[in-house]
């Protein structure tokens, strides 16, 4: 059964999400806007996405680049959820997941590492 949420409350979870990214980590975040949606239109049941050029892949091209984005998915993820507290977890593992994509991890090693 989804879970129902204020969009407030789902944006406060995403911030505290965003606030478990040790220090180092977050300073090396670089030109990313995180974004909040309802869904993605293609990919209804998509809890998050990356867009853009990792870490890893920029060189001096990137410069003035437009800010890459990571969306997080509010219904896809209240969906899928039955507490607030399965909510708190999902969210913090999908802002991770996304924000490893920045830094160039991709799926198979995020899966290895628990954050499938």
């Amino acid at each position: 059964m989804a879970v129902r949420m204020t969009p407030q409350r789902f944006d406060e979870l995403v911030g505290d999400a965003l606030d478990q990214i040790p220090p180092e980590l977050a300073s090396a975040i670089d030109n990313v806007v995180i974004l909040v949606a309802d869904r993605n239109a293609d990919e209804p049941d998509l809890l998050g996405l990356y867009e853009g050029v990792a870490l890893t892949e920029r060189d001096s091209w990137y410069a003035g680049s437009l800010p890459d984005t990571i969306t997080v998915y509010r219904e896809a993820l209240l969906e899928i959820c039955d507490s607030e507290e399965e909510v708190v977890d999902e969210v913090t593992i999908t802002v991770i997941h996304e924000i490893a994509h920045h830094f160039g991890i991709d799926d198979d090693r995020l899966h290895e590492l628990g954050w499938g």
